[in-house]
């Protein structure tokens, strides 16, 4: 009696079509996998962004409140520079103490000295500034360009950081108006 042997099918291995029809899900599988990857990769360093941004503006309109209420005389420097009197705070400088905004080098910076001193050392408060502007009003909320008539303040500026991987992120900071406490307004 002979026998014979069949041999199945899936003994044999793939066939090409079943070996390009895998490779293509898997491509796709893969290609879905890198993009989500990517995707959220670029979305932590947009939120890292923004959360470096809303730290530093918090940060510096909280300092610069604080010495804008205890006020007793400001000085404007420039449309970007002015100078508070802060009684009992900052004796080495006399109690001046200065917030200005560098356009070069897009830095909104605090130093606790006259700006025509270079005692004090000044401190970086925010980076990366596109755009800044005081707004100054008197004791009746109408603005007002006299330093003795000044009484309340507001600060806007638009904070910007990019980087080569991510879209910019931008941050519009519109500050509280604060009134000069201690100030003699005319």
């Amino acid at each position: 009696m002979t026998t014979s042997t069949i041999q199945s099918k899936a003994a044999l291995g793939f066939t090409l079509v079943e070996v390009m029809i895998g490779a293509s899900l898997g491509t796709m599988i893969l290609a879905g996998v890198m993009s989500t990857f990517l995707m959220l990769g670029r979305s932590g360093a947009n939120i890292a962004n923004y959360s470096t941004m809303e730290t530093e503006s918090r940060r510096a309109l909280e300092e610069f409140s604080q010495d804008l209420r205890m006020a007793s005389a400001i000085t404007w420097n420039s449309s970007e520079s002015i100078t508070l009197t802060v009684p009992n705070n900052y004796s080495p400088t006399l109690g001046l103490v200065t917030y200005s905004y560098d356009s070069g080098t897009k830095f909104f910076s605090r130093s606790p000295a006259d700006s025509n001193s270079s005692s004090g050392t000044s401190r970086v408060l925010i980076r990366k500034v596109q755009v800044f502007a005081y707004t100054r009003f008197d004791r009746l909320n109408n603005p007002t360009s006299a330093d003795l008539t000044t009484k309340r303040i507001q600060l806007s500026m638009t904070a910007r950081a990019n980087t080569t991987t991510v879209a910019g992120a931008s941050n519009v900071i519109l500050s509280a108006s604060y009134i000069l406490r201690n100030k003699y307004a005319n």
